[in-house]
């Protein structure tokens, strides 16, 4: 057995360094592309989330006068601090890119600890990075290929919030490859990442404002693990599959053998699904059906008598909540009470549709209350399809959609229009409008950049 094979995190710390832009095929690089523009368009439109001032205000006590900003800001801070708050940005409106097989949303935290890293090294000012789009490109296709290898090892449901755990690897993997870390420095890099691994299903199951903090907690300690790893203090080294390590503290029954075998062969950044609400992914089916059955059929809202989402467990675990007065937007971002009410009402659901007049809207309240969501048995625990969406009218009728593939996915993508307008959306409602069409077409052609400095200028605030 090699070494690798006797401890899966020297093959993470491996494949971390050794990805090359020119082992992506054409297929592979544009799907990089676009994946890398429509993450920073989503953490450029998480500065006006719920609550990000607020947590501007808190990232500021813990220390300002860094080289590192903040998307949509031009704040000043350490690399830490910068990492926690875009990787809340990049997920806290539920608008982030998601690998469903491993239920895992690899960019956030891993973008957010990238964009620190590469602003740490950059005197304050200075558009330049120093760092290529190419590099760039591989540096996180490489991350994710970390993240999701990880996530595939859960055999069981959800316990801790996946995103952030396994993603905060992803992170650490981008850290030690920009600081050029040798390999045991990385390995010790994981080992001081997986010491400070947090975050859990509670803060989901009861729709709270700390769920997207916990991929900022991990993003930030991404940061965190690599100035230990690289001041020579030690840390564990077993950390997936040591008596106390990852899959028997994390993910009881998991394996890193299948993710592994497929590490060299497989860039995971192709299989990401996009959102195309910015809503759980988990709502997506739904929106999708109705969305759909009211446009071919002509549906107005006061013909809708019920309406119904049946799909597999981990689906009505996610959405199934019910809508209640008062909510905030967290949670009814993963409410399908309330999402699929305001797409039924309104034809479409947008970054817009969770303010305040929105949430305690009585027109939408209603409507939700005969929206219903069905547990269809399936034995997979973390499978997001097949599902099937029914609206039944007041006049009797009952129409069905069935849906295999949900939109976003790669079985059923954006086109390249739909692309650009939720970049434009997105940069819309963070109030970069007039920016919206340089990040598009200097993003998706990344690799042509010999630095990236001036694409990212436009995600901050001059």
């Amino acid at each position: 057995m090699s070494a690798t094979e006797s401890n899966p995190i020297l093959a993470l710390a491996a494949h971390a360094h050794a990805l090359s832009v020119d082992d992506l095929d054409a297929n592979t690089l544009a799907a990089a592309q676009m994946i890398i523009t429509d993450t920073l368009a989503v953490g450029l439109a998480g500065c006006n989330a719920s609550y990000a001032d607020a947590l501007r205000g808190i990232v500021n006590e813990w220390g300002v006068g860094g080289p590192c900003r903040v998307l949509g800001k031009g704040a000043s801070l350490p690399a830490a601090s910068a990492a926690f708050m875009n990787a809340y940005q990049i997920h806290g409106q539920e608008f982030d890119c998601v690998h469903e097989a491993a239920v895992v949303h690899p960019m956030a935290a891993i973008m957010a600890a990238t964009l620190a890293e590469i602003e740490r090294g950059t005197p304050e000012g200075n558009d330049a990075t120093g760092v290529s789009g190419a590099e760039f490109v591989a540096t996180l296709t490489a991350a994710v290929d970390v993240a999701i290898a990880v996530g595939l090892s859960a055999k069981a449901g959800l316990r801790f919030f996946r995103p952030a755990t396994a993603g905060a690897f992803g992170a650490a993997a981008a850290v030690s490859r920009l600081r050029g870390f040798s390999l045991d420095t990385t390995v010790q890099t994981f080992g001081h990442l997986y010491s400070q691994l947090c975050g859990t299903m509670q803060a989901h199951t009861e729709g709270v404002a700390v769920l997207p903090m916990q991929i900022g907690f991990n993003a930030r300690n991404a940061i965190i693990a690599a100035d230990l790893a690289n001041a020579g203090i030690s840390a564990p080294v077993d950390v997936i599959d040591g008596p106390f390590g990852y899959l028997e503290l994390f993910e009881p029954g998991g394996s890193m053998v299948g993710p592994l075998r497929e590490l060299d062969q497989v860039r995971r950044i192709g299989q990401l699904a996009y959102k195309p609400f910015p809503t759980g992914r988990a709502t997506h089916g739904g929106l999708d059906g109705l969305l759909s059955l009211c446009r071919e059929h002509d549906i107005a809202a006061s013909r809708v008598k019920a309406a119904t989402l049946t799909g597999p467990p981990l689906i009505h675990r996610l959405v199934a909540r019910p809508i209640h007065a008062g909510l905030p937007a967290n949670y009814a971002r993963l409410c399908m009470q309330y999402t699929g009410a305001v797409a039924i009402l309104r034809g479409s659901i947008g970054l817009f549709d969770f303010d305040h007049a929105s949430l305690a809207d009585s027109e939408i309240h209603a409507l939700a209350a005969k929206i219903s969501v069905i547990d269809d048995g399936t034995p997979d625990p973390n499978a997001l399809s097949p599902q099937t969406v029914e609206i039944q009218l007041a006049d009797g009728r009952k129409l069905q959609r069935e849906l295999t593939q949900i939109y976003g996915s790669p079985q059923q993508p954006m086109n390249e229009q739909q692309h650009r307008e939720k970049v434009s959306h997105c940069c819309e409602f963070a109030g970069f409008g007039t920016h919206a069409d340089a990040i598009f077409d200097q993003g998706t052609q990344l690799v042509q950049l010999p630095d990236i400095g001036p694409w990212l200028a436009h995600a901050y605030a001059s």
